[in-house]
């Protein structure tokens, strides 16, 4: 454990739904859900306004509609996300070179790494620094932790929520942490806090006086010591700067299950090219390709094939996941469909090993034959989701607020405009179109200082002093890849817990901080 809260959490304030709130400012100040909005759809995010109702992340849509008739439910636009994802973790990589981004959203900085900080006041200050930074690039809120180790810091962006920054001073953790529910600590999910209520113990402190020996009996080895330790405030983990990804994958829900073969296997190439594309993307291949099926009745099954050799071949990766899908039963129906490559690389041996069964080529189909397919094709209507960015001939920039009956509702408005009018059109009108989304800020860049510009070089953030290294010189700050699917994100019931006891955003606990040392 360090000296000093040197370490810093960050995590963007419901990060979709913000976004989406900046973009459409008919929307700010009320209830915006974001995720899926079908049948089956799930709440990604959910803005304050709605959480009020009782929305919250990984809620079943349908439950989400029925506590917030009212709000506004919109598709997820990763596009835009994911690049102001970037402007964030470039902010965090100005303060230092040691930044492990967990999500799209959310990231652990080392700032005494980066000679940011190496003290509580100049923490704090970096802190501070940090957020109008990203209110100034991004015209978001992001809540910061400050403390001695990663689980102190999150606990403490936790407790900074929303548009905060809470700093644990070391010496306090024991007295902060005692009184808090065991849902506090990471890996303590509902199964785990359920089974520890039934032992008696309930709080934090209670899980330090059963002692080591008692949790190793309840939880096994493994678990009863790793909790144990975090009882105790003490955790050694690094901030890492690089994830090595274990396998790329993508998958699909379906509001309304398939039956027909033909459209599974269809489906399951789709996917499979989707998966090479994020695989490219990445400059990675891998050699294990993997089907995952749900069927109707929930039922998962997995099934994988290892190839002699990496590959980021499409067709290598679509036969084998059609070879795959030949061992599936799918009589029922399924529901979900997915996708994946594991034991990556980066690199590949194509010629060597590849796999793909040489496809035949087709005749060509003689001219009348062809304007006889041509004459039969059906059109095909366009599909307007609610929240979509589009531009219409006349009225401009708008966004989509539903659609049916052959007609779709636009609202008319930019990031920087006042809330905007409302017209209705035919779905085929041919003046209305699929957009981009439009920068939430705009001409921000100046307010940074030139590109590749080291945070503790920016006005108002902490000098460098020589003893902590960094002399002020320019890094360069590569925008952040935050592809969440990829990433490790620890047990799985880590990720479920519950409210800690609230603190005073400006809380700073008791004790001072002195000189630093690395964990």
């Amino acid at each position: 454990m360090r000296n000093a809260p040197t370490i810093l959490h960050l995590d963007m304030d419901a990060f979709y739904a913000s976004v989406e709130q900046a973009s459409k400012p008919s929307l700010r100040g009320k209830a915006v859900v974001v995720g899926g909005l079908g049948p089956r759809g799930v709440v990604a995010t959910a803005s304050y306004e709605a959480r009020v109702f009782g929305v919250h992340s990984a809620m079943p849509m349908a439950q989400a509609r029925r506590l917030a008739p009212n709000a506004a439910y919109l598709v997820p636009r990763f596009t835009l996300y994911r690049a102001i994802s970037e402007q964030v973790m470039a902010l965090l990589r100005e303060l230092s070179p040691l930044v492990e981004p967990l999500s799209l959203d959310e990231a652990f900085v080392d700032l005494e790494a980066g000679g940011t900080a190496w003290d509580e006041e100049s923490a704090r200050v970096a802190g501070i620094t940090l957020r109008a930074d990203i209110r100034a690039v991004t015209g978001l809120t992001g809540s910061v932790g400050l403390a001695a180790s990663k689980m102190l810091a999150k606990i403490a962006s936790e407790q900074a929520k929303p548009d905060g920054l809470v700093l644990i001073e070391p010496g306090s953790e024991r007295a902060l942490l005692g009184p808090m529910p065991v849902r506090t600590l990471p890996g303590v999910g509902p199964a785990t806090g359920d089974h520890l209520r039934r032992a008696g113990i309930t709080t934090v402190e209670e899980l330090a006086e059963a002692g080591e020996d008692e949790l190793v009996r309840l939880l096994g080895k493994a678990h009863g010591h790793a909790l144990y330790a975090m009882a105790l405030a003490q955790d050694e983990r690094p901030v890492v700067a690089e994830r090595e990804a274990k396998s790329v994958s993508v998958e699909d829900t379906y509001d309304v299950d398939i039956h027909d073969r033909l459209r599974i296997g269809m489906e399951v190439q789709r996917l499979a090219d989707r998966c090479v594309g994020r695989l490219r993307g990445a400059g990675l291949s891998g050699r294990t390709i993997v089907l995952k099926v749900r069927r109707y009745d929930f039922s998962t099954l997995t099934r994988s094939e290892t190839l002699r050799g990496p590959t980021d071949d499409p067709a290598v990766v679509r036969e084998a996941a059609a070879r795959l899908l030949d061992s599936v039963d799918t009589t029922g129906g399924v529901r979900l469909l997915g996708v994946g490559v594991s034991g990556l690389a980066d690199y590949t041996q194509e010629d060597l090993f590849a796999q793909a069964v040489p496809v035949p080529v087709a005749e060509e189909p003689e001219k009348g034959a062809a304007e006889a397919v041509q004459d039969w094709a059906e059109p095909v209507e366009r599909h307007w989701r609610a929240g979509q960015d589009v531009r219409h001939a006349e009225h401009g920039h708008g966004w989509v607020q539903g659609s049916g009956l052959g007609r779709v509702t636009v609202r008319f408005e930019t990031p920087q405009s006042p809330p905007g009018r409302v017209r209705t059109f035919f779905v085929e009108d041919p003046a209305l179109e699929s957009a981009d989304p439009l920068p939430l800020v705009a001409d921000s860049a100046h307010l940074l200082g030139r590109p590749g510009q080291s945070g503790s070089d920016r006005r108002g953030a902490p000098p460098r002093t020589p003893q902590e290294g960094g002399g002020g010189e320019d890094r360069e700050q590569p925008a952040a890849e935050a592809r969440a699917s990829d990433r490790a994100q620890g047990p799985v019931e880590a990720q479920a817990s519950s409210d800690p006891a609230s603190l005073p955003k400006s809380w700073s606990g008791t004790g001072g901080g002195g000189a630093t040392s690395r964990p």
